[in-house]
């Protein structure tokens, strides 16, 4: 069973009190939780958490994710694509960017994660500051084709240390919410 779709599901970016409508609560909870969502996910799976890499590469960045690193449009970035998955199933797609000049300034070698969450990187480095969480029903042409739905909840916060910042999206897949649905049963 998938969570219901609120009638007011944003189509752009909001922080939760500028949210017309409150998504259900366990919705709720999963998309404004700040703690690490990889150590949410491997606890909810009970162990049996992976990273699975779609994309990795320099990419023009969207419009919307430029003006959220502040950066003209179609700037160049690093774009990490990837599945967080439980129990062998998508629960999450994750997309990671960070401008060009600031990430080859910085030291830190997002090429180099792997299967590696980023989360598990970002968490464990206090120099990092996360930004306020924003939400929205992400578009579909966003998505890999596999996962390609309407009414899907996505959401995204910048990571921020010295003159790089991180921006990352989850979107929130129907299978994570059927895991959900399953332990509240058990």
């Amino acid at each position: 069973m998938t969570q219901p779709i609120p009638a007011c599901l944003p189509d752009q970016w909001l922080e939760r009190e500028h949210l017309a409508c409150a998504p259900a609560p366990l919705t709720l909870d999963w998309l404004f939780n700040q703690d690490s969502l990889t150590r949410r996910l491997t606890r909810l799976s009970r162990d049996r958490f992976s990273v699975t890499p779609v994309l990795e590469g320099w990419q023009p960045l969207r419009d919307d994710e430029c003006a959220a690193l502040g950066l003209p449009n179609a700037s160049l970035g690093w774009v990490r694509e990837v599945y967080l998955r439980g129990d062998g199933c998508h629960w999450v797609f994750a997309r990671s960017v960070a401008a060009r000049e600031a990430l080859l300034n910085s030291g830190l070698h997002m090429d180099a994660l792997g299967t590696r969450s980023l989360g598990e990187l970002l968490f464990s480095d206090p120099a990092f500051e996360r930004g306020p969480l924003q939400v929205r029903g992400y578009p579909p042409p966003w998505l890999p084709d596999a996962d390609r739905a309407e009414g899907l909840w996505a959401r995204r916060s910048c990571f921020r240390r010295g003159g790089l910042s991180i921006l990352v999206a989850e979107i929130f897949l129907p299978a994570l919410w059927q895991a959900l649905n399953n332990e509240d049963r058990s």
